[in-house]
């Protein structure tokens, strides 16, 4: 009697073709000889000389091929370092450079293209119908180095809610209404599909939980199938842009900096980054000043449930908006037009 093998297996056939390895590389310095200095009793190498530059790979991750003329998807940490370069690599045989066309950091998605056609594809199913307990997989190549590595599992939770680090800039992002799973998702797994027993994509694995076991989280794929319509027929994802740096406020933050609300959007700068207010933006236009406190946009107020970015994302390019700003111990209320992203 012939054993019945696992439907899993019908379905890696299916998608594993469409699962890429995506890598980051750089023009870094070759040292070619090295000097070395006694510290604390210890030699320490340090660089000498310089033989030019060589590629040097930095990262990578996981992707899937979601168009036969070789439309990407991928996590925006992925491909976060913009002055690398990336290459798609199917299998051993087939290499592309890739380009990266759209990155959205607020919902952790990249979009990429590489030149060609009839590339295998996956086909994207609908996040919005997931239930707990359904069955999934989720695909990838962990650690750079095991392709089309699967690990089924279940949906644990919907609509989760959870702070990512990045560790290209270690980086905070807050990420809402993820999939939960108990699939396994590893190191270089980020980017890969999330698939249904249909062998269609239901989410994009996107983090996990540093210590903890099968607790992995995916974007659920409905987020960006607006966006990827959007990159195939525009070439880039338009979104409006105020233009300021900011740290979102709680009790805890407020409370050691001595600030006199304990919600809103602080205006200020990253630590030797760029300025607080972006030259030429909606944000310039209205006067917005480093130390500003955003505490409203349209009546939403600003605050860990609802953060500035979040606010921005359902207004459109060209819209006026009214924003309330604590300044100097005054509310002011103040309008200005939203421009695009470039």
């Amino acid at each position: 009697m012939a054993i019945k093998k696992s439907p899993i297996v019908k379905i890696a056939k299916k998608i594993c073709p469409s699962v890429i390895t995506i890598v980051a590389t750089r023009d870094l310095p070759q040292i070619d000889e090295f000097y070395f200095l006694p510290v604390r009793g210890e030699k320490v190498a340090l660089p000498k000389k310089l033989k030019g530059t060589q590629k040097t790979k930095i990262g990578g991750g996981s992707g899937f091929i979601v168009s036969k003329d070789g439309y990407i998807l991928t996590c925006n940490h992925v491909v976060e370092d913009h002055e690398a370069d990336f290459t798609v690599i199917i299998d051993p045989d087939h290499k592309y450079p890739a380009k990266v066309l759209a990155k959205d950091p607020l919902i952790d998605m990249a979009i990429l293209k590489i030149e060609g056609n009839k590339f295998p594809c996956l086909k994207l199913g609908n996040s919005d119908n997931l239930e707990l307990g359904e069955s999934v997989i989720a695909v990838g190549n962990p650690l750079g180095e095991f392709e089309d590595t699967l690990s089924s599992g279940i949906i644990s939770g919907l609509s989760r809610k959870i702070t990512a680090y990045n560790g290209f800039d270690s980086k905070s992002t807050n990420l809402k209404g993820l999939i939960q799973t108990d699939a396994a998702i590893n190191p270089g797994n980020s980017g890969g599909p999330l698939v249904d027993m249909n062998g269609e994509v239901v989410g994009i694995n996107t983090a996990m939980i540093m210590g903890a076991e099968n607790i992995g989280f995916a974007l659920p794929i409905n987020y960006i199938k607006d966006d990827l319509k959007e990159v195939r027929k525009e070439g880039k994802i338009k979104r409006p842009y105020l233009g300021v740096k900011y740290i979102l406020l709680n009790e805890e933050i407020s409370k050691t900096n001595k600030l006199p609300v304990t919600y809103g959007a602080l205006v200020a700068r990253e630590m030797f980054g760029e300025p607080a207010v972006a030259k030429n933006s909606g944000a310039e236009d209205a006067g917005i000043k480093e130390y500003d406190i955003i505490l409203s946009i349209n009546g939403q107020k600003i605050d860990e449930n609802n953060s500035l970015s979040d606010a921005l994302s359902v207004c459109l390019i060209g819209q006026e908006i009214s924003m309330l700003i604590l300044r100097d111990n005054k509310e002011v209320l103040i309008k200005t037009s939203l421009k695009e992203k470039k």
